[in-house]
């Protein structure tokens, strides 16, 4: 029987190229070489590749004329989208079955193809696996990313919520694009990688309802999946961003302004984190999009408080400015995301010497 080798693993690759159709002649799992990822995921005994923030990608370069996912999701409202040679985005909605999804077909015989696969979606929408990809032709070494690293952490505005939607009409997931989040084109605007850590409804000492029993932000940053149910850890030493920027504190101060002992406190202790986790970073702290007011107010005195405790050169403070969504949504709409990445690439390129 023939087989496709991964490190510590051997799979038939019958068991890919039967989601994938018999015309296919290489397959490739999604956790292996062949591979280049973006973003947190755990790579499986199977060597496929389980993953649940958003912004998460695999990139993938091949010859031949067709080119085959295989994947799964563990909800009903998971959407990837998929980009050839840098052409149109075309977005998927996955099934809960394990399933073949076509990602090229037809492409021209000669030359090579780099397709891009993103993960849109959040942690609670669905954790999401590739097991793997096949094609009539051949896989060829994947491209490389970029030198740079950032790493963005926030709640649901990092993570895109919304900023597709399309009025009128109730939200929809397939709304959430990360793709077009602030952090994400400030990334391209950089010539950086990104890794999103975000989650909708949370903050740093407490839910948007005020909850403080679920996962904040202290605790997603130690997570790859932050699945309540099943979550995985996180490997700090896998990636070491160049640039951190924490965007947190709106769904905090949902309820009224928190106590500024606790709140400074909680804040002190995850920059010290982080800076301890990766002592080669760059820290920044900003408000957000969404607060304004007395209560933006408070969390800039927070965090000027913060980076005088905290006290290492460091940490920096970039403000944000307001963006107030619109009629139909207080999150930031994709024009107001782009602004936003304008606000903050061009502070950070100069931080940065970039």
């Amino acid at each position: 029987m023939a087989c496709w080798r991964w490190p510590g693993l051997i799979v038939p690759v019958a068991l890919l190229l039967g989601h994938a159709g018999a015309g296919a002649a290489e397959a490739v799992l999604a956790g292996g070489d062949s591979v280049a990822r973006m973003g947190r995921a755990v790579i499986a005994a199977d060597g496929g590749v389980r993953f649940a923030y958003p912004g998460v990608t695999s990139f993938i370069r091949f010859e031949g004329r067709e080119l085959v996912l295989d994947a799964s999701t563990m909800g009903d409202k998971s959407y990837l989208d998929v980009i050839v040679d840098g052409g149109p985005v075309r977005t998927i909605h996955l099934s809960r079955e394990r399933a073949a999804y076509r990602l090229v077909d037809g492409a021209p015989l000669s030359g090579s193809h780099i397709v891009q696969v993103l993960h849109r979606s959040e942690t609670w929408h669905g954790v999401v696996t590739l097991h793997g990809f096949s094609t009539d032709g051949r896989v060829l070494a994947p491209p490389a990313l970029p030198a740079r690293r950032l790493l963005f952490l926030g709640d649901s505005v990092t993570c895109g919520e919304a900023l597709e939607r399309e009025p009128p009409g109730p939200k929809q997931a397939v709304w959430w694009n990360p793709r077009l989040s602030y952090g994400m084109l400030a990334g391209a605007a950089l010539d950086a990688q990104v890794q999103l850590v975000c989650h909708g409804g949370r903050g740093l000492v407490r839910s948007w309802n005020g909850r403080t029993d679920e996962f904040n932000l202290d605790r997603l940053y130690t997570l790859a999946i932050a699945d309540p149910s099943a979550p995985s850890a996180w490997d700090q030493h896998r990636y070491a961003p160049d640039l951190i920027v924490s965007a947190i504190g709106t769904n905090d101060f949902n309820q009224g302004i928190p106590d500024r002992a606790r709140y400074v406190e909680a804040y002190v202790a995850l920059v010290s984190t982080l800076l301890r986790d990766h002592p080669q970073a760059t820290i920044v702290l900003t408000e957000g999009a969404i607060l304004d007011g007395d209560r933006k107010a408070a969390l800039a005195a927070y965090i000027t408080e913060t980076l005088a405790r905290v006290g290492s050169p460091r940490v920096h403070h970039i403000p944000s400015r307001h963006y107030p969504g619109d009629t139909q949504d207080a999150h930031p709409t994709r024009d107001q995301h782009r602004q936003m990445a304008a606000d903050l690439a061009a502070p950070l390129r100069q931080l940065m010497s970039w």
